[in-house]
Parts: structure tokens; sequence; C-alpha cells
């Protein structure tokens, strides 16, 4: 797809990199975190939610093999949702904001492209 900024990599300083600058382990991490994001953001139109804050820190697990072979076994978002109750059911509003979450995996191409076990673990705040 290539568009973008450029942006500097370097490897892991363990693996003789440089310390402060992007990894590609943290492009990956990044690239499903954002892209679940943005799903989310439009899956919230899509089930009328008004949405006013989204932060998720995601972290990936990753597995070395004998050979020394890597790879990312588990993702894990932890997502702090922030939505509006306008006047709904709290327990409504919160049911929909799941739904409105797996959606955004589902249609998610960067999370659908990626083999590790993703796990969801949502904090939602439903505000008066």
């Amino acid at each position: 797809m290539g568009n973008g900024p450029e942006m500097k990599f370097s490897a892991p300083p363990d693996a003789h990199g440089h310390a402060g600058v992007l990894t590609p382990e943290d492009a990956f991490v990044a690239a499903a975190n954002t892209c679940v994001m943005m799903m989310f953001v439009w899956a919230t139109e899509r089930f009328k939610l008004k949405l006013l804050s989204y932060e998720c820190r995601t972290e990936g697990t990753k597995r070395i093999e004998l050979d020394r072979t890597e790879i990312f076994t588990r993702l894990l978002f932890r997502p702090v949702i922030r939505i509006a109750a306008a006047g709904e059911a709290r327990e409504v509003i919160e049911a929909r904001t799941r739904r409105a979450f797996q959606a955004a995996q589902k249609y998610s191409l960067v999370a659908n492209s990626v083999k590790s076990e993703i796990v969801v673990e949502p904090e939602i705040i439903i505000e008066e």
C-alpha cells in the first residue's frame, strides 16, 4: 500500500539495534492496535454510539523457538472506551459497545492478517 511518513527503524537493542528507535515488532503491534481503533470508530457510528474517547494499550507476546526463530503468539488489547449514555440504559449501551468492538475486530484488515491469538480486555465507561 505504501502510504504514510518515513520513519526510522532499528532492531531491538538486544539484537544489536539502537535504543529509542521503533522496531519492526513495535510497528507490528501498533499496526494491529491502530487498525482496530479505526474500525472501532467506524463501528460506533454504525451502532449509533456516542464515542467520547478511546485509548488502547496493546501488548504483544512472543515465543522464541529452539532454533531461535520468533513468533508473536498473542496480542492483548486493553481499550478504555468512554461512551455517552444519551438517555439509554447502561446495560444496553455496554452490550452495543461490545458488539461494536467485535465488529471492529472482524473488519480489521491487520487483525485478520495475523496468526496470533487476539485477546481483548475492555474497560467500558458510560457517562451520563
